[in-house]
């Protein structure tokens, strides 16, 4: 998880123009980047597009390279655009099928009352590409998974849990306070950050499977 500013995200990936400080953090995705696809080269994956191109591809304000995984080439060149406009990640746990772990979190939240937008997988696995001005293609299976949350709604999230928890199945329970918790936390920094000017809005997640 961490934090980002929309707005300086998409100021990166609309195509146009850049500020010299704009540029300066360009290098740096391109350097996590180029460290990226070393990675996946050394695993001998090839995605039919490297991360390096893809980055310039949304740099330049578009997604449209063909092939059955360029999907791979374009998260791993958001990660790059994420990783350097953003907090320091924080890890949110360790779960062998997310998605369903959290889908089955979403059953047991949604019968005990909780509105359906502020249920685990709304925000997990909302898709972080969509906010961008043109269409991105998907990983074939899922991940990795971009998604996010608007910093003004984590605490309601984070309330709708706790007033549940004690009623909660003791296979969600642990979880569901562990997110709770976090996005309390982040509700109080962001509110924190706002008194002195700072204009992040947004939790954005990735989910590795």
């Amino acid at each position: 998880m961490k934090t980002v500013t929309l707005s300086r995200v998409l100021g990166y990936v609309r195509g146009g123009e850049h500020t010299a400080q704009q540029e300066e953090i360009l290098d740096t995705m391109r350097e996590w980047a180029r460290g990226h696809q070393r990675r996946i080269d050394h695993q001998g994956i090839d995605w039919g597009l490297t991360v390096p191109e893809a980055l310039e591809h949304l740099i330049m304000g578009r997604a449209d390279a063909e092939g059955a995984s360029v999907g791979y080439a374009y998260y791993a060149a958001l990660m790059a655009v994420l990783e350097c406009t953003g907090s320091d990640p924080v890890d949110m746990g360790v779960y062998s099928k997310p998605s369903t772990f959290f889908g089955l979190m979403d059953e047991e939240l949604r019968s005990l009352g909780v509105p359906t937008d502020l249920l685990p997988t709304s925000y997990l696995f909302a898709d972080f590409p969509d906010l961008l001005p043109y269409p991105v293609p998907s990983p074939t299976d899922g991940y990795p998974a971009i998604g996010y949350l608007p910093l003004a709604k984590a605490k309601a999230v984070a309330d709708a849990y706790k007033a549940v928890l004690d009623r909660m199945d003791h296979r969600f329970s642990h979880d569901a306070g562990l997110l709770a918790d976090k996005l309390d936390v982040e509700h109080e920094e962001w509110q924190t950050a706002l008194k002195y000017g700072h204009t992040m809005d947004m939790l954005v997640f990735c989910v590795q499977g």
